[in-house]
């Protein structure tokens, strides 16, 4: 009943699971620790290669954190605000957020785009000031690369050793836990349009 989880991720093969990647990072349905670790699980299983998933995967979050950083560098701050004040509601992104994202981008320099790879909430809407600052893009790519392809690593050495070491006992759980994720994002997600609220902006006079 819940191979379907599994065909789902890795039915596409590698290209399959760079286009989830693309799509998590833009918006998400399946999160990239449930992608990479059921790839991971596949790999202990001999059903795919460790090396072109990473490498997959990795484009795969690059080229959607890419269409953020795309965004915020050809609209700029003037063109984009309308557009959040607009679409906020459905993105749960009000202006004060990019606003603070932006600043601290500010901060702490370039180097925020590799190290926010690491973190959950983060990782992806680093990339919008990231664009709004215009920083070259060369540089970005290959920040976001880096970044991208460690963290991808991890999950799959992850789903990696829970394949190897609870079998066909893992495969069972796959599916379900998946769903669950999966349900409890949407239900997340539902709770926030339903709630949010934009607050003022910082920086407005």
């Amino acid at each position: 009943m819940t191979e379907w989880i599994t065909n789902l991720i890795e039915g596409g093969g590698y290209w399959g699971i760079a286009f989830l990647m693309a799509l998590e990072n833009i918006f998400p349905p399946i999160p990239s620790e449930v992608i990479m670790g059921v790839g991971g699980i596949a790999v202990a299983k001999g059903r795919m290669e460790f090396w072109p998933l990473l490498v997959a995967g990795t484009i795969g979050s690059t080229a959607g954190n890419y269409a953020w950083f795309l965004l915020g560098d050809r609209l700029g701050y003037r063109r984009l605000r309308p557009f959040i004040e607009r679409w906020g509601r459905w993105l749960t992104l009000d202006w004060r957020a990019v606003e603070t994202i932006a600043d601290f981008f500010k901060r702490h320099g370039h180097w925020v785009v590799f190290v926010l790879r690491f973190s959950p909430l983060l990782r992806t809407i680093i990339s919008l000031p990231a664009g709004l600052a215009h920083m070259g893009h060369i540089k970005f790519l290959l920040f976001t690369f880096a970044g991208a392809a460690i963290w991808n690593a991890a999950l799959i050495g992850g789903g990696h050793f829970l394949g190897s070491r609870f079998g066909e006992q893992i495969e069972r759980w796959t599916g379900p836990v998946v769903i669950g994720v999966v349900v409890l994002a949407l239900a997340g997600y539902a709770y926030r349009v339903a709630t949010w609220k934009p607050r003022p902006a910082l920086h407005d006079s």
